[in-house]
C-alpha cells in the first residue's frame, strides 16, 4: 500500500464493532482518504483526495474512487469499477463490474426520507456490468440500470432501465440502443486544432 498523508485506515464507526479493514494488495490512497473498518476492498485500489468509503463495503479488484466522493456503508461494488469525483453512493447501492460513474452523480436509497417504514427497507439501485452513468445523474432508490446502458449527462433515473439502452432526461426515457449511436468520428467536426459537436 502506498499512502499519502492524511490518510485513515481503519476508521471505526459509531454504528457497532467490525471486523478490522481487509485491503488487497497494490492499494495507492491519495491524501486524506478515510476506509472504515468492516469492509473488504480487493488488490490494486487507487482513491483520489478526500475519498470516504463507509463499513460493510465490498469492493472488487482494480476499483477507482476519485476525489471528494463517498461510498456509503453497506455497498457492493465490483471488479474494475470507476467512480469519479464529487459522487454520492447511497447504503445498499450495488454497482457491478466493470461499471463507470461520471462526475458528480448522485445516488438515493430512501423513498421517502425522514419516514421510519421507509428507512427499514433502504435499497440503493444496482447498476449493472459495463454500464456507464453520465455527469450529474442522479439515479433513485430500487432502480435497475442493465448491464452497457449508457445514462446520458444530467438525467434523473426514477424508472428500470434495461441493458443496452440509452437512456437520458427528467425522469430518463429510453431513446436508443448503444449499438445504434453514430461513431464518435460522424458526431465530431474538425475547426482549426479544435474538435465540435455536430
Amino acid at each position: 500500500m502506498h499512502a499519502d498523508s492524511g490518510v485513515e485506515v481503519n476508521y471505526k464507526p459509531d454504528r457497532g464493532d467490525y471486523e478490522p479493514l481487509v485491503l488487497g494488495e497494490g492499494s495507492r490512497l491519495r491524501s486524506n482518504t478515510v476506509l472504515y473498518s468492516g469492509s473488504t476492498i480487493g488488490a490494486d485500489f487507487q482513491s483520489g483526495h478526500n475519498v470516504t468509503v463507509r463499513e460493510g463495503c465490498e469492493l472488487g479488484d482494480s476499483v477507482s474512487v476519485w476525489s471528494n466522493t463517498i461510498i456509503d456503508y453497506g455497498c457492493q461494488i465490483g471488479s474494475e469499477v470507476k467512480i469519479h469525483s464529487n459522487c454520492y453512493v447511497a447504503q445498499f447501492t450495488v454497482i457491478e463490474d466493470g461499471a463507470f460513474l461520471a462526475p458528480g452523480v448522485t445516488i438515493a436509497n430512501d423513498l421517502y426520507p425522514g419516514d421510519e417504514e421507509s428507512a427499514a427497507i433502504m435499497a440503493g439501485p444496482v447498476i449493472g456490468a459495463g454500464a456507464q452513468i453520465g455527469a450529474g445523474t442522479t439515479i433513485l432508490p430500487y432502480v435497475r440500470i442493465g448491464a452497457g446502458a449508457l445514462i446520458g449527462s444530467g438525467s434523473v433515473v426514477t424508472r428500470d432501465i434495461p441493458a443496452g439502452m440509452v437512456a437520458m432526461g427528467n425522469p430518463a426515457v429510453v431513446t436508443k440502443r448503444v449499438e445504434d449511436l453514430k461513431p464518435i468520428a460522424e458526431r465530431l467536426d474538425r475547426v482549426g486544432e479544435r474538435l465540435t459537436l455536430q
